[in-house]
């Protein structure tokens, strides 16, 4: 017969992840201000509600109401769409620490060649040969494309151009 506990609270409730902690939340600027529309071509309104990376900031980091909250969102979409704002900003400080993809521990690495000491790396494994292009000569000329040195001409003409571009 099993005991049951008293902490614990019936199965389908649970306490709120906060812990009962009260904060007080951000007034929304725009209803204090008595602003109807968020304008799409003020960025210097708009970055405010943007983070370093050119993401929008969350409603409850800004302290907007629903309502503006979509406006600013639909501004800021807006603004990049005519180029006044990034879409993305590249952060160029490094974080500390071991990680940042797994890729930075290799490069420092002296056993392997560089890429630049590298040979180059061989075609597709099916590629037809390069064909070399021959110009006609006339016969007996003694040139590298006489038909005399077995070109298969046969007519006795100059020998016919060979193309890369293959049977047509």
């Amino acid at each position: 017969m099993g005991r049951k506990s008293k902490a614990q609270p019936p199965r389908g409730e649970r306490k709120p992840k906060d812990g009962g902690k009260k904060f007080k939340q951000k007034p929304c600027m725009f209803c204090q201000e008595h602003i109807d529309w968020v304008d799409y071509k003020d960025v210097n309104l708009l970055r405010r509600y943007m983070s370093d990376r050119s993401k929008i900031k969350a409603r409850r980091v800004n302290g907007n109401c629903v309502q503006h909250q979509s406006d600013v969102a639909m501004a800021i979409k807006t603004a990049r769409e005519l180029a006044l704002l990034p879409f993305a900003t590249k952060v160029t400080s490094s974080r500390g620490g071991r990680g940042g993809g797994g890729r930075g521990r290799d490069r420092d690495r002296d056993d392997r060649p560089s890429r630049d000491d590298r040979p180059p790396r061989p075609g597709p494994a099916n590629a037809p040969p390069p064909v070399a292009v021959r110009t006609g000569a006339p016969e007996g000329s003694g040139s590298e494309g006489s038909a005399s040195e077995g070109s298969g001409n046969g007519a006795g003409g100059p020998a016919e151009e060979l193309t890369s571009e293959g049977p047509e």
